[in-house]
C-alpha cells in the first residue's frame, strides 16, 4: 500500500472556503440545505462548468456504538440519531464533496459511497462482510474516545477487515472528540498507534448539528465546514492511491533504500 501524503499535499486544504469553492458547494446545498442525493443521482452543475467525478466504496469498521451511522449521517448532512440503534443490515449513503487538487489546479467531484453494517449482523450473516469488502476502495475504523476498549480493538478491527487489501486505503477517525475531558484514550496513545501503524488518524465530535434561524432544520453549509477535514482528508488518500496504482506516483516499496 501506499504511504500516506502528507496532509495538504495533495487536496487544497480550506478552498471550500474560498469564493470558487462555495460556488461549487452549491450544487450540493439547497437554501443552505444539504441535498441527499440516491444511488443513481449526482448534483447539477451549471452548462459552463464540467468536472469529473471520481467515485469510491467506502466500508465503515468499529465496535458497535462508536459513532459509525452518526458519522455517515453527518458527513450527509441528516440528522444524527439521538438514540443509539443498531444498523441492522447493510445501510448505504452517497455523498458528493468538490475538491480542487493541488498540482493541476483542477476540481474533481468526489463521490463516496459508504458502506455501513452493524456489528451482530457480521457476525450473524457470513456473506456480510465480504459483500461489504467487495470492491472496496477505502476501509474507515472507528474508535470512540468515551470507549477504550473500541480503541484497542483497532489492530483486531485491521487485521479482520483489511488484512487481505493491502491495495486499500485504510483511515482511522477518532469520535465523541467533544468529550475529550472524559476520554479513555490519552494521547500518548494515539501517538504510539500512529508510530505503529503509520496511519492517518482524524478527530470528530458529536455535538448536534447547527441549526438554521427556524431553530429545526440543520445549516448545511455550517455542517459542511464542522466535517469538511473529514471529507478532504478520504479525497487526499483516495486520490493519491489512484495515482500510485496508475504509476503516475512511485509507491511506498520503491522510495524505500535496499
Amino acid at each position: 500500500m501506499a504511504r500516506p501524503p502528507a496532509p495538504g499535499s495533495v487536496i487544497v486544504p480550506d478552498w471550500h472556503e474560498s469564493a470558487e469553492g462555495k460556488e461549487y458547494l452549491a450544487c450540493i446545498l439547497r437554501k443552505n440545505r444539504r441535498r441527499v442525493f440516491g444511488l443513481l443521482e449526482r448534483p447539477v452543475l451549471p452548462p459552463p462548468v464540467a468536472i469529473d467525478t471520481a467515485s469510491y466504496k467506502i466500508f465503515m469498521s468499529g465496535k458497535s456504538g462508536v459513532g459509525k451511522t452518526a458519522l455517515v449521517a453527518k458527513l450527509a448532512g441528516l440528522e444524527v440519531p439521538v438514540v443509539h440503534h443498531e444498523t441492522t443490515g447493510i445501510q448505504t449513503t452517497v455523498v458528493f464533496w468538490p475538491a480542487k487538487l493541488q498540482v493541476s489546479d483542477r476540481v474533481v467531484m468526489f463521490r463516496f459511497e459508504f458502506w455501513d453494517c452493524g456489528e451482530s449482523a457480521l457476525k450473524k450473516f457470513d456473506h456480510m462482510l465480504p459483500a461489504c469488502k467487495e470492491k472496496t476502495d477505502a476501509f474507515l475504523f472507528l474508535f470512540s474516545f468515551t470507549d477504550r476498549a473500541s480503541f484497542e480493538d483497532l489492530p483486531g478491527q485491521l487485521a479482520r477487515v483489511a488484512g487481505e487489501a493491502p491495495g486499500v486505503v485504510r483511515m482511522v477517525i477518532g469520535s465523541k472528540f467533544d468529550q475529550y475531558m472524559h476520554t479513555d484514550v490519552p494521547e500518548r496513545d494515539l501517538t504510539a498507534f500512529r508510530q505503529t501503524w503509520e496511519l492517518p488518524l482524524l478527530r470528530v465530535k458529536s455535538v448536534p448539528g447547527r441549526r438554521l434561524a427556524d431553530g429545526r432544520t440543520l445549516d448545511g453549509r455550517a455542517g459542511l465546514a464542522d466535517i469538511a477535514h473529514v471529507l478532504n482528508g478520504l479525497a487526499e488518500q483516495l486520490w493519491h492511491q489512484d495515482q500510485v496504482a496508475a504509476g503516475l506516483l512511485p509507491s511506498a516499496s520503491e522510495n524505500t533504500p535496499s
